[in-house]
């Protein structure tokens, strides 16, 4: 999805940043926090790690975990919307970026009915997700379309800076995750976000400190 901020570029923009979404753009893992109101978030919780870590298929592990949610009500979008925390320093690297003539996207192994008002309201210039089933006003327990694997992620970067005539190199991913690596790897510059350990040693730049304006400085656009 793109935002509306889009047609607001007039010339070519300089860079493009792209994040994963749950534990880098928010602190939360989202499907987690759908599985407080399944009352599985214990089984989801074990499962997302294991994911996390490349122990599993992140999409046989992703239908694993939807299909716990059958059942909740599409309300349960908005109750679960109010609780997520976005990531300290988010608002100042967006900030940053879009300063600096950059665009900033998010792709993200999470869902669409809880990126969309997220990435409107962060002003973000291109978001995907996944989507979950909704059938009479309950979710199915099954997903949606296509699922927003690894190498989805690294397919939405490579779009995104073609699209905007950025060259691969003038590209930044920024993850926390096995699901990550994919678009890490096709990026200019790959930068672990508190991560996972398989996650650190394959970047080219870790960051341990949970603050996402510390990536500024990666981009010279901060001392």
């Amino acid at each position: 999805m793109t935002s509306p901020r889009m047609s607001d570029v007039s010339s070519r923009p300089r860079f493009l940043v792209v994040l994963d979404a749950d534990s880098t753009l928010i602190q939360d893992e989202v499907i987690e926090l759908l599985a407080d109101a399944a009352g599985s978030r214990a089984l989801v919780a074990e499962v997302t790690e294991q994911a996390m870590r490349g122990e599993l298929d992140f999409a046989e592990s992703l239908r694993a975990r939807v299909a716990t949610l059958a059942g909740l009500p599409e309300t349960v979008f908005a109750e679960v919307g109010a609780l997520i925390r976005p990531t300290p320093g988010v608002h100042e690297l967006i900030a940053g970026v879009h300063a600096a003539g950059g665009l900033f996207g998010v792709v993200s192994g999470g869902f669409h009915e809880l990126l969309d008002p997220i990435g409107a309201s962060f002003g973000l210039d291109f978001w995907k997700a996944n989507r979950l089933e909704v059938v009479e006003g309950r979710l199915s327990g099954q997903v949606s379309g296509p699922i927003v694997d690894a190498e989805a992620k690294a397919q939405a970067l490579r779009e995104w800076a073609a699209d905007a005539g950025i060259p691969l190199s003038r590209t930044i991913a920024v993850g926390d995750g096995a699901n990550d690596l994919a678009m890490m790897a096709v990026a200019g510059l790959a930068v672990a976000f508190n991560a996972k350990p398989r996650v650190r040693a394959e970047a080219d730049v870790a960051i341990d400190v949970v603050d996402l304006s510390q990536v500024l400085p990666l981009l010279g656009l901060r001392g």
